[in-house]
């Protein structure tokens, strides 16, 4: 009789475990803890943990070096993979203010819901918003007040500028609160254009302008929020509504094919080498389906606000918390 207990309990314990791992939908990843290693003095002494002010985007490089966003002094921070400091530039680079939202009683009909404001203290780089690195290792910033997007060499100098500094607008070459950038196969690029205007815009690899497509609404190819901007192999776009709570998909051209609807605001998105994407914490194949989420930590979708992807698998968050996120697979 006490055996047949004792394997009868060790038989409900295995149940019990197996079904908690079959409801479990999170990846096999780890948060590697103090990620970026502390800042050190210039004699080497330690210094204590990095102070970011908000982190909006994050980026990896050819080399694995990762390219940290933050509204603060020095707002593009470099690392190497394993956290030690590099570099760091961009002062005086991104605008001063900050994107707000405007209460929908305050909004004339069909406008934006969004609004620059002057930022709060400590954020001298507060419209730093995205960061990207194109395969040929080029850098791209987004100052969204600022309604421009930058384009760096490696070794972070600007060669290209698209928009107006201060003038926003809705033609070829303006642009009005822009929030991301992403690189089609072919060179091409998309601007998603964003909290002040409900459109996406397409460029050539040489900066040319070439369409653009997106009216304000909740129907198919609408925007409230066109937030990010992603492009898979094929050179299908993937757009965050965010505030409908959706991605919209479209060929190249802007014709619009799918959307994933009620996956909630997501914030960041990004297609990884094996054609995945990840949409804030949340891993989905490209025809939206679930495959699994990052541990608890990140906060879900909505806890990420930028994120990247190595092609090991290595994944960084931002976060406007103020801290970025290494997660390794286990």
């Amino acid at each position: 009789m006490r055996l047949y207990q004792i394997s009868l309990l060790t038989f409900s314990f295995l149940g019990v475990a197996l079904c908690q791992r079959a409801n479990d939908d999170s990846l096999a990843y780890k948060l590697v803890p103090d990620w970026p290693t502390d800042a050190r003095t210039a004699a080497g002494t330690p210094a204590g943990p990095w102070n970011l002010i908000q982190v909006p985007g994050v980026a990896v490089d050819a080399r694995g070096h990762v390219l940290v966003l933050h509204r603060g002094a020095h707002p593009i921070l470099e690392f190497e993979s394993g956290g030690k400091f590099v570099r760091s530039w961009g002062d005086g680079m991104f605008s001063e203010g900050k994107v707000v939202a405007v209460p929908r009683g305050d909004r004339a009909p069909g406008a934006s819901g969004y609004s620059a404001v002057y930022g709060p203290a400590g954020c001298d780089s507060c419209g730093a918003h995205s960061v990207r690195v194109d395969p040929e290792g080029n850098i791209w910033a987004v100052d969204a007040p600022g309604h421009v997007v930058y384009k760096m060499n490696s070794q972070g100098k600007v060669i290209l500028r698209l928009g107006r500094k201060g003038v926003p607008g809705m033609g070829p070459h303006n642009f009005n609160l822009p929030t991301d950038v992403a690189f089609a196969p072919n060179g091409d690029f998309y601007v998603s254009d964003g909290y002040g205007n409900p459109r996406v815009v397409k460029y050539s690899r040489d900066g040319k302008y070439l369409l653009q497509w997106g009216t304000r609404g909740s129907g198919p190819g609408e925007f409230q929020l066109p937030h990010n901007v992603a492009v898979d192999a094929q050179g299908r776009v993937y757009v965050t509504d965010r505030d409908n709570g959706r991605i919209e998909i479209f060929d190249s051209s802007g014709k619009f094919l799918n959307q994933w609807r009620d996956i909630g605001g997501v914030s960041a998105l990004r297609i990884t080498k094996d054609q995945r994407i990840w949409t804030g914490g949340v891993l989905r194949d490209l025809d939206g389906k679930v495959l699994g989420k990052l541990p608890t930590d990140v906060g879900g979708a909505g806890g990420a606000h930028g994120i990247a992807v190595t092609d090991a698998g290595d994944v960084y968050v931002g976060q406007l918390s103020g801290r970025v996120q290494k997660f390794v697979k286990e």
